[in-house]
């Protein structure tokens, strides 16, 4: 369903972008080579992004023996091979999973967590990333990000050669009113479909977070330990120093904005990369 909205919403743009530059079929071609492009590295190349953009480095040494010890339990527990294991050297606890399918997944976790977090906990905040790279959402979240890529491309391009005055000529055959209408519709589609699709991938994203919570769950068969990590996270103000928008629905928590006591309307909800906190606890205590 994910992929046949998003494909739906693709060839809306591209078909607003074709009928307000008047039919012309070289700029959709040059748009859908870029965005082949942009999808190529996405593909390839998020984890090395993702990572860099973090400022990860490998997790070697031997103060961290207890996080390689975990990860390897777990992965046996789940059937998965290890995935490359980093460190960011932040104090705010947290953690991401990046990668294109288990067999290359890297996992980074903050030095904050490291220091914060006892053993169940940690525990319970590693079953929850290793949980996203066995469900494939490091997958998903990699083609949610690519089809935004590609609707902002067409909106932008459509729009920015429609003001340098490469759109449609008023003479021709469509400039009655239907054909004013249909340039209008096709004005607001190529508007609204980036956050249309900023939306889907959110929602996608809050999704996962919360598969991800009972999928770790059932991989450690503690509720506790979890649920006793994110009330840690909850009762932490801090943030990531080097963490991006565009990372940011990579976290276990939004490493952006922690601010427990901000309650957004129902509208700015709609644009959270993460599930609230004490929803997340809810269901976990519920368990």
């Amino acid at each position: 369903m994910l992929l046949l909205v998003f494909v739906l919403l693709i060839a809306a743009s591209a078909t607003a972008f074709n009928y307000l530059l008047g039919g012309g079929p070289i700029g959709v071609i040059i748009a859908v080579l870029i965005a082949i492009a942009m999808s190529f590295g996405s593909y390839f190349y998020s984890d090395k992004v993702a990572l860099a953009a973090s400022r990860a480095r490998p997790a070697d040494g031997p103060e961290y023996q207890r996080y390689h010890n975990l990860v390897e339990g777990l992965c046996i527990a789940a059937g998965l091979p290890k995935p490359a294991l980093y460190v960011v050297d932040d104090p705010s606890p947290n953690a991401f999973a990046t990668g294109r399918n288990p067999e290359h997944a890297a996992l980074a976790v903050t030095t904050g967590l490291l220091q914060m977090m006892n053993r169940v906990e940690l525990e319970g905040v590693i079953a929850h990333e290793l949980s996203h790279v066995k469900n494939y959402d490091i997958l998903v979240s990699t083609i949610a990000v690519t089809a935004v890529g590609v609707v902002v491309l067409l909106s932008d391009l459509g729009l920015r050669m429609m003001w340098w005055g490469g759109g449609r000529d008023d003479d021709n055959e469509d400039s009655g009113g239907l054909g004013m209408l249909l340039a209008v519709l096709a004005f607001a589609l190529l508007i609204l479909a980036p956050f249309v699709a900023q939306l889907m991938q959110f929602a996608v994203s809050r999704n996962r977070e919360y598969l991800a919570d009972v999928s770790g769950v059932q991989l450690t068969r503690y509720p506790p330990g979890l649920c006793a990590a994110l009330e840690k996270l909850q009762s932490d103000q801090a943030i990531v120093k080097h963490a991006t928008r565009a990372t940011a629905q990579m976290w276990i928590e939004s490493p952006l904005d922690r601010n427990a006591d901000a309650k957004g309307s129902k509208l700015n909800r709609m644009f959270d990369t993460h599930p609230p906190l004490e929803d997340r606890i809810k269901r976990l205590k519920e368990m």
